[in-house]
């Protein structure tokens, strides 16, 4: 018995420590895990891939708001992802509303493993996450690799460093409420226009499980909010934008494109972005979650929750790290200049 016990002891830290940590390079990697360490009580939950996570700010919608929010974003996050990561989100809490970014409609099938890891294996163990392996694996991807991730990373051995050790079993906050924060600039130039596609229909699956959440919102009672993030590429063609209306009017759901709003919103995209309009700097990211944040208000009639003594008191310290990182980032940007 207890050699049994040293034996799989012996195997979970082995695992540990092979595990990638993403705790200084691809960072996003750790944003899923990081909301199982949130108190439970936010007004809204975005779900998506980088176009929400890096595009809207919850520091914004509770400092000018209010509004209480989490970001459960991912990398290339799949729509069948985003749902049972709602799903999951459901095991905690319920929102008031849940907004979704349209871009994911565009993947019918998995994609890419290395995506997938950095959405699932955030994920705590429930049936939701084993339901998510099984709707992103590949064909090259195994069920078990993910229960025991040791069989996927037993040849990391020649890239383990420092970090490694270190993060074995916490990792350092990378996200704030989930939202990744880049202060730096790069204007959008010379974007290239979208290719001509043989079918520009979204897929039976993609829509399959927009009508899941669609569903898992109205028998939870949340306000399901559909967005379209102001990124410049990939390109989003006027067909896709067409079945989203589309959808949104026969499900009467909200829905808004802040690729049309750059008036309204104020957005400048020679000043609000970090990589050339793929994704915006904190800059833009402000700029339209204060205009989602009224819209939130007036459209939703989510109330103002700044009274409430120990809800502020946490947001107090998530501003204040937020303002920290905020003046890092800048400083460097400075410095790199010089």
């Amino acid at each position: 018995m207890g050699t049994a016990v040293i034996v799989l002891a012996s195997l979970y830290l082995l695992q540990r420590l092979l595990m990638p940590k993403y705790a200084a390079d691809v960072v996003e990697g750790a944003l899923i895990a990081e909301y199982y360490e949130e108190e439970k009580d936010h007004d809204v939950i975005f779900i998506g891939d980088c176009e929400v996570y890096e595009n809207f700010s919850p520091v914004v919608l509770w400092r000018d708001y209010g509004i209480n929010s989490y970001i459960r974003g991912s990398a290339q996050q799949l729509i069948w992802q985003s749902y049972y990561l709602l799903e999951d989100t459901l095991r905690y809490e319920k929102p008031q509303a849940v907004i979704f970014n349209v871009l994911a409609m565009q993947y019918n099938e998995p994609q890419r493993e290395a995506y997938n890891r950095m959405t699932l294996e955030g994920m705590r163990w429930s049936r939701s996450k084993a339901d998510a392996i099984r709707a992103s694996m590949t064909q090259e991807e195994h069920f078990l690799d993910y229960v025991f991730p040791l069989l996927r990373y037993h040849s990391r051995w020649s890239e383990l460093g420092a970090e490694d050790v270190r993060y074995m079993f916490s990792s350092p906050k990378v996200s704030h409420n989930g939202y990744y924060m880049r202060v730096d600039v790069k204007p959008a130039e010379n974007v290239p226009e979208g290719r001509i596609l043989a079918d520009y229909r979204f897929g039976e699956n993609a829509w399959a499980y927009m009508d899941r959440i669609t569903a898992l919102c109205r028998e939870n009672d949340i306000r399901l909010i559909l967005v379209k993030a102001p990124s410049l590429y990939p390109y989003w063609y006027d067909q896709w934008e067409e079945q989203i209306q589309n959808y949104a009017a026969e499900n009467d759901l909200l829905y808004i494109n802040f690729l049309e709003l750059a008036e309204e919103t104020g957005l400048d995209f020679t000043t609000d972005t970090y990589d050339a309009g793929l994704h915006l700097n904190l800059s833009g990211a402000e700029k339209i979650t204060g205009y989602l944040g009224e819209v939130l208000r007036q459209e939703a009639g989510l109330p103002d929750r700044r009274g409430e003594e120990h809800l502020a008191r946490v947001w107090d310290g998530k501003m204040e790290a937020y303002e920290q990182e905020k003046e890092r980032q800048y400083r460097e940007a400075q410095a790199a200049i010089y």
